[in-house]
């Protein structure tokens, strides 16, 4: 209850603040938003990685027990 009370509260403030920093948001999105690319791509590049890992250990698992 006091989760959507307080969504409520935010929601109009920033409709009675009349958008005026709209532009400032803006601003901050067009500087966000590569940094934030950035940083799923370098995850992205982690989560390959280990799954190219992953990969090779199974399948050198499995080219191990086939000979037995």
């Amino acid at each position: 209850m006091k989760a959507l009370l307080l969504g409520l509260i935010f929601f109009a403030v920033t409709v009675f603040a009349g958008f005026a920093w709209w532009g400032d948001v803006l601003i901050f999105l067009r500087g966000a938003v590569p940094v934030i690319a950035f940083f799923i791509g370098l995850v992205a590049l982690f989560i390959g990685a280990a799954d190219l890992k992953d990969k090779a250990a199974a399948k050198k698992e499995a080219g191990d027990q086939g000979g037995t």
